[in-house]
This record gives C-alpha cells, structure tokens and sequence, in this order.
C-alpha cells in the first residue's frame, strides 16, 4: 500500500493488511485514498466518489449530514474491506466515509480498490459500495431547502426516511424530535 493519507489526527481509522477503513469531518482527499491501494503489482485502479447531489425523489436538497455509531462503523467497514479484498485477489482497498454536513456536489463517500486486472477492480469496487450501503453503521439527514425541515434515513438506496420535527427545548434552542 501507499503512503498514508492526508487525514487529521481526531479522525476515526483502521488499517489491516492491505485494508484501510476510515470516518472523517473532513473533506475527503481522493489522491490521498488512491495513494493508499497503489501498488508496483496493480494494473488497475478503481476509484468511486459519491457526491451530494441536489435532490431526492423530485424535492430538493439543501444538504446532507451524516452520522455514525463510529466504534462499531469501523469494524463494519474492515470486515467489509477483508471480504472483498479476499474475494476479489486485491493489491489494496480503502474506504473513506465523511461525516457532518457535505454540500452539494461534494464527496461523503470514497472507495478505492486496487488489483492485478481491471475486471476484478470494478466489480470489488462496485460490491464494496453496495456492502457499505447495506451494513454500516452510518445515518443520513436529508435537510430539504424551504420549509420543509429534514428527513433521517439509513444510509441506503430508497430507505424510507424518518421526517425530522424540529421543537424548542426550555432554554429556547431549536432541537429535533
């Protein structure tokens, strides 16, 4: 594997053979994620990016803000790093998640996988997201421009979301309920 990557020191990571899993509020940094799987035995790299886009299901989105039970997320992402890395005869994966709020049209997600072939690249790369999706332990605010406040959701393709009520408490402040 490659040099480490640029993240802070308060973020959250774990590296095993050839796997590198972290959670950051940082921006996420993909010449960084693909230093961490190059490889002198890899003929290709596959780097996937999953950016905020501007809507959900025709409403838009002002932003997102992810969340994460961190201890428990890493382990979720290494386990996911050592079955695919196993599976697939990887030289290397990384997987990044941000956390916080991520405008739109920057990056909350980096996956980057590194093999001898490029067919065994893509498709590791495509199973690593969609087992992302699937497992860890990562929640996602959609809050909506207007009036219309927010919406909790799992982190996954289509799940239906909680809407977020926003109250004040006894001192005044506004807090979701």
């Amino acid at each position: 594997m490659g040099p480490p990557s640029q993240l802070q020191a308060a973020d959250h990571q774990e590296e095993d053979d050839g796997c590198f899993v972290a959670l950051t509020e940082a921006d996420l940094d993909i010449p960084a994620i693909m230093d961490r799987v190059r490889s002198p035995e890899a003929g290709a790299i596959v780097l996937f990016a999953g950016t905020t886009r501007d809507n959900f299901g025709g409403k838009p989105i002002k932003e997102l803000q992810y969340s994460a039970y961190n201890p428990l997320a890493l382990r979720t992402m290494l386990a996911i790093a050592r079955e695919v890395r196993a599976k697939h005869g990887l030289k290397g994966i990384a997987m990044v998640h941000r956390l916080g709020v991520v405008p739109i049209g920057e990056e909350s997600i980096l996956i980057a996988v590194s093999a001898a072939h490029r067919q065994a690249a893509w498709r590791a790369g495509e199973e690593a997201l969609e087992e992302c999706k699937a497992r860890v332990e990562v929640w996602k605010r959609e809050e909506f421009g207007g009036d219309e406040g927010g919406v909790w959701r799992a982190n996954r393709d289509g799940a239906v979301g909680q809407k977020v009520v926003e109250r004040e408490n006894e001192d005044g402040a506004k807090v979701d309920q």
